[in-house]
């Protein structure tokens, strides 16, 4: 038997062998970091056994898929925790997650903070025990049977789902058994560094119309190191949390009579227009032409779309002289009009339309989340209609602009290619060509990128862009989605150099996703203390007394008429406190102004990050500031 590794060697064994035992044969080091195996790109529990010539990836922590089978225990050991504490409360779901893991409990009362407590107590004994994650399979039948004896109705209900005859697995540690498909690492021992981080309400299967149930969220690590620097990031993401920075910053804000419709604030409003003349400015130059199209359109346009059959219950409806009209979700069947608005040649392709379009999405109430997650947007749409020869080289073009864009603002990214999902639309023939198109060009331009299976838009496969802001957090943001379905909805045509009539391809695609979620992403990024070129305030003018006021007042017009975002402070303060106050503000520069600085006809510079800066010549510190505004200065 050839076992084929990841670094390209190879063992050969007589006999088969468990994972773990061949992980023990390469190296105990190796063996004792094992979380799972990867056989033939299939994720397994290191107990299984490979009898045939194989690919083998042995998995730790630091992969991907040994991370998940890593935290999925730590679900288990929290599930088992509550049984023992709680053993009223009924089992739902637990997975892993990217940050860490959570399971859905049924239970009267929920849990409280000092529930957390205790289950972590309890927890830790569970991890001292030392117990064996032993997996088992039964019968469909029987596995229903053994699920109704432990009074575990939503783990009947989710078998019950699967088809008839199948095997249905388990994994039982001590006395505590959950249906589960697996993998787990062998022994609880190795769930050491694990913490309960909130509970939160969630819906059965994400359903309203289920009963609502608790969640438990929880992280874990291989290292107690890792799970400090963790929770000392997540306590940094509280300071830097866009809702706290926003209300302080006088950025946005939200009422009780919009809720989820967020209101700009003048500052805020700077900050959304000054991006907005940015994206403006680089698709100007990279041969976009912009347009706008009407926020409520006729049910008919959704129903060709495909929108009122895929994506009725996020639209927000309303009736127009007897007819049904919809406020749009997003830009694009709008888009298709202003296509078709002409007749196209070959030679107008690629044409590539951009629209900084308001968006209406009826999101659940529970799932609103400052500006991360609104129910009325502005999304920085531009659709490219293209022949198909123009594919690799449009999607290559987009792809360099988003990075463009992210590498202003200092964030790296990684890239998915989600593929059809299961509710869709169009042939299989069409799918393949349209995902086939993204893999080429991403493979072209040396691109790495994970497949995200079934993630895809329901007319088209995509590539999203996520990037990492200053903390570590990762944000979906940039996507670009191949689209071959609209067009032949809509009758899209254009006459081809023969002078037939052939079917455009088009390119939905994002830079920023959404201004406003862009803009929540920025303030936690920077948080809140903006670079020049973006601060809603680049220079706070500062008179320490009276007597210097009329001057500060000279320098502030002069400010003002250099086209730079200066505020004048004139509350009767002493000066020690304006400059706190102008700093908690978060403004890059402050003019402290005296009768010194009156009297020679000088500033004193503070920078927000720098400290004192001294003595300067205004017309100095304007051509500066302006040239820091111009460049976009990082």
């Amino acid at each position: 038997m050839i076992i084929r590794l990841k670094d390209g060697s190879e063992k050969e064994y007589a006999q088969p062998m468990s994972v773990l035992d061949i992980a023990k044969d390469i190296s105990e080091g190796l063996a004792r970091n094992a979380c799972a195996g990867q056989v033939n790109g299939e994720t397994v529990d290191l107990r299984t056994v490979v009898s045939e010539d194989s690919d083998l990836n042995i998995l730790t922590f630091n992969d991907e898929e040994g991370k998940l089978a890593f935290r999925h225990t730590a679900s288990h050991v929290l599930a088992q925790a509550v049984k023992r504490l709680y053993p009223e409360a009924k089992l739902a779901i637990g997975p892993a997650i990217e940050d860490g893991f959570y399971y859905d409990f049924d239970r009267e009362g929920g849990f409280t903070p000092d529930d957390l407590e205790k289950l972590e107590a309890e927890m830790k004994k569970i991890v001292k025990e030392n117990l064996a994650l032993k997996p088992f399979v039964l019968p469909r039948d029987e596995a229903i049977k053994f699920m109704q004896e432990k009074g575990e109705p939503y783990k009947v209900e989710l078998i019950e789902d699967l088809p008839e005859g199948e095997t249905i697995s388990f994994y039982q540690q001590g006395d505590f058994v959950d249906l589960c498909a697996g993998p787990h690492i062998l022994y609880t021992k190795g769930i050491k560094a694990f913490k309960l981080t909130s509970i939160a309400g969630a819906y059965w299967r994400g359903s309203e119309k289920n009963k609502m149930l608790t969640r438990i969220y929880g992280t874990a690590f291989a290292k107690k190191e890792d799970l400090e620097a963790y929770l000392t990031m997540m306590e940094e993401a509280k300071k830097r949390d866009h809702r706290k920075l926003g209300k302080e910053l006088g950025l946005f804000m939200f009422a009780e009579e919009g809720p989820g419709f967020p209101f700009f604030l003048p500052k805020g409003m700077t900050l959304k227009n000054t991006l907005i003349d940015y994206w403006r400015e680089i698709h100007l130059r990279e041969g976009y032409q912009e347009v706008s199209t009407p926020v409520i359109l006729s049910r008919k346009l959704w129903e060709t779309s495909g929108h009122w059959d895929h994506y009725k219950e996020n639209m927000y409806t309303t009736v127009i002289d007897d007819e049904d009209y919809a406020i749009k979700p997003m830009n694009c069947p709008g888009g298709m009009l202003v296509y078709k608005s002409q007749p196209r040649s070959y030679r107008d392709l690629p044409l590539r339309v951009g629209e900084l379009g308001l968006v209406h999405r009826h999101e659940k109430s529970g799932q609103l989340h400052g500006l991360m997650r609104v129910r009325c947007f502005t999304q920085d749409d531009a659709h490219i209609f293209m022949t198909q020869d123009q594919i690799t080289d449009e999607i290559k073009g987009v792809t360099r602009l988003i990075n463009e864009v992210y590498s202003q603002f200092g964030f790296d990214y990684f890239v998915e290619l989600s593929t059809r999902p299961e509710d869709s639309m169009g042939s299989d023939e069409d799918w393949e060509m349209a995902t086939n198109g993204l893999r080429n060009a991403l493979d072209e331009m040396g691109l790495k990128y994970i497949v995200n299976e079934g993630d895809g838009a329901f007319y088209g496969p995509k590539i999203d862009f996520h990037l990492r802001d200053s903390i570590g957090r990762t944000w979906q943001c940039g996507t670009i989605q191949l689209d071959f379905q609209l067009p032949q909805r809509f009758e899209a045509e254009y006459v081809a150099e023969d002078g037939t009539k052939k079917r455009p391809i088009m390119i939905h695609r994002v830079c920023f996703g959404s201004i406003e979620r862009f803009i929540g992403i920025l303030i936690e990024h920077f948080a809140g203390k903006f670079p020049v070129w973006l601060a809603p305030v680049q220079v706070k003018v500062i008179p320490v007394s009276e007597k210097s006021m009329e001057y500060a007042q000279g320098v502030y017009d002069q400010l003002k008429a250099a086209g730079i975002r200066t505020e004048l402070d004139r509350k009767d303060e002493k000066v020690g406190y304006k400059i706190r106050q102008a700093q908690l503000e978060k403004v890059p520069f402050m003019l402290v102004l005296g009768e010194k600085e009156a009297a020679e006809g000088k500033i004193t510079v503070r920078s927000r990050d720098k400290g004192d800066l001294g003595v300067a010549d205004l017309s100095t510190f304007i051509a500066d500031v302006k040239k820091m505004t111009e460049t976009r200065e990082k």
